[in-house]
């Protein structure tokens, strides 16, 4: 017989029975129910997280980074990006830097695994009290995970998928490895991204210098840069940078006095200049030719490192003597007036912001500036955060009273002579009326463009009057019709008959005469190069042959077409000034022409060096004619045209050049060591006034760039010319063959 089993409850009473009947049934369900949200929540993970991108990338991972343009000492003069970027190792950010990073926005970042579970729980009932989302609960890896992988939006669906990538990262990083990827990729205000950037930017300094107030208000940009910017929002910005130093305070980064001193500093930017503003047009040079060799994308996102040619020093006193030549030309023409007002053109005087503006202004520099009042006796003005006042002392080469200068909404042009910490500025009115300048300066052994000022304002014109205006070059021509003469067995003592002559051309008699009207009738050869007479060169060119002369040009590295007429020896010949000056570096080089260059090396991010430029130099004539020819250029500023320059301290050479009507002003020249050109002129091609010719206008530019480049430098001397008896050529010039006309050239 087996034995009976009673049933469990046979013995228990009746209530006592249903009620554990009950429970059982409720712990059924609750396993159910707890069975179902396992798999739903499995379910919503496999959903959210099948399209996660893979986390493996990040061991690779590089960030669009700033394409660096260095000048001949390392000093960075230009970049290009897409992003404002420096990337940096976790060591080249200061420990208070990390501290106050920590503090403000993940204190427990050195302890969690990713992701902060009190936080979200505490962050999610501030939420649902205050009925919105107005509580951030990510953590460092989660900003990462989302700045790098996601979109910002504040969905569920995105929370999961952030939280994810967070825990992913955290398994696969170290800590110092997650806080160096955040502190490069974050957005920082201002087009900048990455502590190390925002560093030069906000404090021209690297981050690993930093002191503690500078920590603290970059450590509070990244919750809001355009709402805490320190630039446009500066009581913002100290409220949020006193924020964190309480937090680094509560945590026992620093002490209490060390935060009682940091809340009490002033803001103390010390915003970086844009590199790019010493040498627009020399940057944009170098990035025309990048974006042709090695594509946009690689330019503007891959990080390169461009060695250049350019000497910061060289073309500071380019930029200076540039502006301050156009100043003299517009003073000795008077005041125009017609200056742009914005009220006229519906800007609120509070709201306009003029792009000279962008970048912190220079003493000596030039800027426009906006008429905020004008009475009778003073006008105040604003450029950026700078004021100042114009007397009538000030304005008094205008010869007019202020109220009829200047309105209230006026763009005027002025000189910087002053700046003070406090927004005080001290300026004089100048006068843009439209003339433009430019400047070539180039390393006559390299060939190495050390300067180039491609015109008045890159703000106001991009195009570049140094390297694409094609513009006759008058006299400067000559020197071509010489060497021909002299490369030909002629001597600079060789004579030739200055008077009055006609040529018969095609399209009936020409008869050319000189500048002054007047002739001189036996001179040597000399003698008419330094004072640019042109009967001597016209008769000198059609004996030797214009088409000659014309292949000698081109030898010089001359590539604009030249038509075969006679009045091409004048210079009625469009040549640009970088051509023209590489052009004349020949003769201080004894015959050899080095081919301009911009770049010395470029390197890719790793370093991998792209391409490495070495100098290129072609024989254009023997040494013995470039010596002579150099000699024949002295006796133009010792004894010609240019004896302006005859008072500087250092051996210098060059020649004048002017066109018809005064529209075109040059000078290029050169010492033993360095060639420069100078031309000015308006777009338009109008005339720059009465008597403006090379000497006058383009010369004191020259002379004040040369004494500049030359100070404190051993200047060197000239290779002496050989003896070259007169060979009697002259003697044959007095008849003249046949040659097209054209009017006359100085």
């Amino acid at each position: 017989m087996y034995p009976v089993i009673k049933p469990l409850y046979e013995d228990l009473p009746p209530v006592e029975i249903a009620g554990r009947k009950l429970v059982g049934r409720v712990l059924f369900a609750l396993l159910v129910l707890l069975s179902a949200l396992v798999g739903a929540f499995s379910g919503l993970l496999l959903v959210y997280t099948t399209d996660l991108p893979q986390v493996e990338a990040l061991e690779s991972y590089r960030p669009s980074s700033i394409t660096e343009l260095y000048d001949d000492r390392g000093n960075v003069i230009g970049s290009f990006a897409l992003q404002r970027r420096v990337v940096a190792s976790y060591d080249d950010f200061a420990p208070v830097l990390r501290d106050a990073l920590v503090s403000i926005e993940d204190k427990d970042f050195y302890r969690h695994s990713g992701i902060n579970f009190w936080r979200i729980v505490g962050a999610a009932y501030r939420d649902i009290r205050s009925g919105g989302k107005v509580q951030g609960a990510s953590t460092l890896t989660m900003q990462l995970a989302r700045n790098l992988f996601l979109s910002p939006d504040r969905s569920f669906h995105r929370k999961v998928q952030e939280t994810m990538l967070a825990i992913q990262i955290e398994r696969r990083f170290t800590k110092p490895q997650i806080f160096t990827l955040y502190a490069n990729q974050i957005f920082l205000g201002h087009g900048v991204y990455g502590f190390e950037a925002a560093s030069e930017f906000y404090f021209s300094k690297p981050a690993r210098k930093l002191t503690l107030p500078e920590a603290a208000l970059l450590a509070g940009l990244p919750k809001g840069p355009g709402v805490y910017s320190p630039i446009n929002h500066p009581d913002r910005a100290i409220k949020r940078r006193n924020l964190v130093i309480n937090a680094m305070l509560e945590d026992g980064k620093i002490t209490a006095a060390e935060a009682d001193a940091a809340r009490s500093a002033p803001l103390a930017l010390h915003l970086q200049h844009d590199p790019n503003s010493l040498a627009p047009y020399f940057v944009e040079e170098i990035r025309r030719y990048l974006e042709n060799k090695y594509g946009a994308d690689q330019v503007h996102e891959g990080g390169l490192k461009v060695y250049t040619s350019l000497d910061v020093d060289l073309q500071s006193a380019a930029n200076h003597a540039v502006l301050d030549g156009l100043a003299a030309y517009e003073r000795r023409h008077g005041w125009k007036g017609n200056l742009e007002n914005v009220i006229g053109e519906g800007f609120a005087l509070d709201k306009y912001e003029d792009p000279d503006w962008a970048d912190e202004p220079d003493v000596n520099g030039y800027v426009h500036a906006l008429v905020t009042s004008s009475g009778i006796g003073i006008a105040t003005i604003k450029f950026g955060r700078y004021g100042a006042a114009l007397s009538q002392a000030d304005v008094a080469w205008t010869q007019r009273k202020i109220p009829d200068l200047l309105r209230t909404g006026d763009i005027c042009y002025v000189k910087i002579l002053s700046l003070n910490p406090n927004g005080a500025a001290r300026v004089s009115l100048e006068q843009d009326s439209g003339a433009e300048g430019a400047l070539v300066a180039i390393d006559n052994a390299t060939g190495e463009v050390k300067a180039l000022v491609g015109g008045r304002d890159f703000n106001q014109s991009k195009f570049d009057r140094a390297t694409q205006a094609l513009r006759q070059v008058g006299s400067s021509f000559k020197p071509y019709v010489y060497t021909t003469a002299i490369d030909n067995g002629a001597s600079p003592d060789d004579t030739i008959l200055d008077e009055p002559i006609t040529f018969e051309t095609v399209s009936g008699p020409y008869s050319p005469h000189n500048y002054d009207e007047k002739f001189e009738g036996v001179i040597t050869l000399r003698r008419a190069l330094a004072q640019s007479r042109n009967i001597p060169a016209l008769k000198l060119a059609n004996k030797i042959g214009i088409h000659t002369v014309i292949d000698y040009a081109e030898r010089f590295g001359i590539t604009a077409k030249l038509p075969p007429y006679l009045p091409v020896a004048l210079g009625a010949a469009e040549i640009t000034l970088m051509e023209q000056t590489s052009a004349y570096s020949v003769f201080p080089d004894d015959g050899v022409r080095v081919i301009p260059r911009y770049i010395t090396k470029v390197t890719d991010y790793e370093g991998r060096v792209l391409e490495e430029d070495y100098p290129e130099a072609k024989d254009v004539v023997s040494a013995r004619t470039a010596r002579i020819m150099t000699e024949m250029l002295r006796e133009v500023v010792l004894h010609g045209t240019g004896i302006a320059a005859a008072k500087m301290s250092f051996p210098v050479a060059g020649k004048t050049g002017t066109t018809n009507d005064f529209t075109d002003a040059w000078f290029v020249g050169f010492s033993p060591s360095i060639t420069c050109g100078v031309w000015i002129g308006f777009d338009e091609k109008k005339s720059l006034g009465a008597k403006e010719t090379g000497a006058r206008a383009a010369l004191p530019i020259w002379m004040n760039f040369m004494k500049a480049a030359m100070a404190g430098k051993d200047p060197g001397q000239f290779e002496p010319a050989p003896v070259v008896p007169s060979t009697g050529i002259g003697q044959k010039l007095d008849t003249a063959d046949t040659a097209a006309g054209a009017d006359e050239t100085h």
